[in-house]
């Protein structure tokens, strides 16, 4: 069956976030949703759920578990267990309930910059230090400067880590960690007897056909036992709506932590989450290999449109769709605030840690990105 990401409806007045909130004029590329419709074969779950007419509290069942465990060993190789996992609304809830669940007062937390703004935020709103670890550019790409951290943490007083938080593949730079990258992250957080809280929401998200999903946890006995992973089917089947993702706890320890912290505070997901997910996981690849297809094309053509503007420029990314725009040589005092007044709504690269970057959503219509990259030209030329 073929799909047609071009037949995009409109999304006004639709509850949504993305699109009601700047002005109508306004082309909204910023927060991480797609504008496609989902694959019909989850719409069809749906219904059927809604027509049942009864939406009594959720839980999880063995179909979903195994739907999972069997996804994990057939796409990354990584065996898991049913019981490793633990239920949660969403995976920005995980990331605030791994800084509160293992990090104690005395400690602090990692954490990659520039990165998901929320990364930070959950060291900050748990009170605990924060420890940044840079980019750095080795062999022609981005990567995490594990060797200058060591080098700090060798002459830093204070509080020590507790805590590594992980965004796999990274988001904003769509940085996909090969398995050698993620053990000598193992290693340094084995000197350092850390835990690691990994974000890989953006798992099913590559774009980059020589590249391929490495789980943190699979890559050693440490990582494995150390280590808290977050995943959902959300941003791969674009099912943000739903409250439904997972942390996958190996440790029974840990587990038994991270679920005291969670109890009666943080909801599990709704019956529809599941549904959605279930057919997501079960139903979902021809769809989702369709709009893999889609978002290369939309890559590539923003990829070359956006280094043919003077001032901006755009490295290639190996995953998600949401590509992070250098504005630097424009000298802008506030980037976001002058593609709004051409009528483009992007992400400020400072709300990820970096005024020199904008990120923008390109999960669209390819004719809607069109328009969206004409005017951002338009404006730059008529400084």
């Amino acid at each position: 069956m073929a799909y047609n990401f071009d037949n995009v409806p409109s999304r006004r007045d639709t509850f949504s976030m993305k699109w009601d909130h700047f002005a109508p004029d306004v082309i909204p590329l910023w927060v991480a949703d797609m504008d496609f419709p989902t694959a019909p074969e989850i719409i069809k779950d749906l219904h059927q759920r809604v027509d049942h007419g009864i939406f009594g509290y959720g839980r999880a069942n063995e179909t979903i578990e195994q739907l999972i465990v069997d996804r994990c060993r057939q796409r990354y190789e990584w065996e898991i267990k049913p019981e490793w996992l633990v239920w949660l609304p969403n995976l920005v809830t995980g990331l605030h309930l791994c800084a509160r669940s293992f990090v104690a007062e005395y400690e602090s937390v990692i954490c990659p910059t520039p990165v998901y703004h929320h990364f930070p935020l959950a060291a900050k709103q748990s009170k605990r230090a924060l420890i940044s670890l840079h980019w750095t550019e080795k062999n022609g790409r981005q990567v995490l400067d594990i060797d200058g951290l060591e080098q700090e943490l060798k002459h830093r007083d204070g509080v020590l880590p507790r805590l590594l938080m992980l965004c796999n593949p990274h988001n904003p730079n769509g940085h996909v960690f090969s398995r050698d990258e993620l053990k000598e992250l193992e290693q340094f957080c084995q000197r350092h007897d850390l835990i690691v809280c990994s974000d890989e929401i953006h798992c099913d998200l590559i774009l980059d056909q020589n590249a391929r999903h490495t789980p943190y946890a699979s890559t050693g006995e440490f990582a494995r036992d150390q280590s808290v992973t977050l995943m959902s089917a959300s941003k791969a089947f674009n099912l943000g709506g739903f409250c439904s993702a997972y942390a996958i706890i190996p440790n029974p320890q840990l587990r038994e932590q991270f679920s005291l912290v969670r109890e009666g505070i943080v909801p599990p997901p709704d019956s529809l989450g599941y549904v959605a997910a279930t057919a997501a996981y079960r139903d979902g690849e021809q769809w989702h290999a369709q709009l893999l297809d889609y978002l290369r094309g939309n890559h590539d053509y923003l990829l070359h449109a956006i280094n043919e503007i003077p001032g901006l420029s755009m490295k290639p990314l190996q995953a998600t769709y949401l590509a992070w725009v250098n504005v630097n040589s424009l000298k802008l005092a506030d980037p976001q605030q002058f593609f709004l007044e051409a009528g483009v709504g992007v992400s400020p690269g400072s709300q990820f840690g970096d005024n020199n970057y904008v990120r923008l959503n390109f999960a669209c219509s390819h004719s809607l990105l069109e328009q969206a990259v004409t005017r951002m030209a338009t404006a730059i030329a008529s400084r």
